[in-house]
């Protein structure tokens, strides 16, 4: 079997970039084991996309497990692995994949850390149910020996003079100096990780990241598993990598990267990006940006009045 060149290597004293235009599978039964420290990647969904081939959602699973199986076994006995998905939606019925991928990484023997909702404001439009505005991060350890620096994602304290008020310790201050655990469910709102949901705008039209990917990730977070679950110069692989934000994210924080992609135009928007953040050129979304919030005063934030009888008739004003 004839191996491909990687369509794009770069290679610095401590740094490997690579971006692998093929199949997944193909390209992970010829890696090593134990390899990586972080698997992080948004599989195909099944949705009909122009890049998926829309099945039965059994046999997509059947098909994933396959890639899954090859994933585990180059995951380092320290490593993590983080499987981002939404839902599959078939005539109207949500099927969530997260819990469906649940069952599939338990069979392999991983270990759930965390399920993180990842929220977003704008998507798509529902009819007949609400819209949908969140996706799912499942954080899985490959033993209980793992990578976690949890001083690298740290939250400013809210009442960082809090003392105990009772007790061996009374009098002491209670915090962390460094700042609290910012748990499982993150609200980033402002320059910190201050509170609830993981709440990151996703990838649409005006988003500074955009390119012809229908369904990119947004770099802060992968920066942020990255920072979390990998130390500096370990290895970070994505196997449906897209436009390479995944390895963007990688590179940015002093991490190997490998990203597989099997579709050549995604490979060369990854391999320009690659090279646009290298020439300091590239444009992305910075991880301590505040999301903007309407003040009331922009036109399109305020009541048409056109609707305004009816809000009042209604009585919603």
């Amino acid at each position: 079997m004839q191996v491909k060149e990687p369509l794009f290597e770069y290679v610095s004293p401590g740094l490997h970039i690579e971006i692998q235009n093929e199949d997944c599978l193909s390209v992970l039964k010829r890696t090593d084991d134990n390899k990586f420290d972080l698997i992080l990647t948004s599989p195909p969904y099944n949705v009909g996309k122009s890049y998926e081939t829309k099945t039965s959602i059994e046999k997509y699973l059947e098909t994933q497990e396959e890639i899954i199986s090859e994933l585990i076994r180059t995951l380092s006995d320290r490593g993590n692995l983080c499987w981002q998905v939404g839902n599959f939606v078939d005539k109207g019925e949500i099927f969530p994949l997260d819990i469906y991928y649940y069952q599939i990484f338990k069979r392999h023997g991983l270990k759930l850390r965390n399920r993180i909702i990842w929220h977003f404001g704008h998507g798509l439009h529902a009819s007949n149910r609400f819209s949908g505005r969140y996706e799912t991060i499942l954080w899985f350890s490959k033993t209980d020996d793992y990578i976690f620096n949890l001083d690298n994602v740290r939250i400013p304290s809210k009442y960082p003079g809090k003392r105990y008020f009772k007790g061996p310790k009374k009098g002491q201050i209670s915090g962390n100096p460094l700042g609290k655990n910012p748990g499982d469910i993150w609200e980033i709102l402002e320059q910190d990780w201050e509170s609830a949901l993981w709440d990151i705008p996703n990838v649409k039209s005006n988003h500074p990241e955009k390119t012809e990917h229908p369904c990119q990730f947004p770099i802060e977070l992968v920066e942020r598993c990255v920072l979390a679950l990998t130390n500096e110069n370990s290895w970070v692989v994505d196997p449906f990598a897209g436009v390479g934000s995944t390895v963007l994210g990688a590179i940015k924080n002093n991490r190997n990267a490998i990203g597989i992609e099997k579709e050549e135009s995604y490979c060369q928007i990854a391999n320009q990006r690659i090279k646009s953040f290298k020439e300091g050129s590239l444009k992305f979304r910075p991880m301590t940006k505040e999301i903007f919030q309407p003040t009331g005063k922009e036109k399109v934030s305020q009541i048409p009045a056109e609707w305004m009888q009816l809000k009042i008739a209604n009585n919603t004003l």
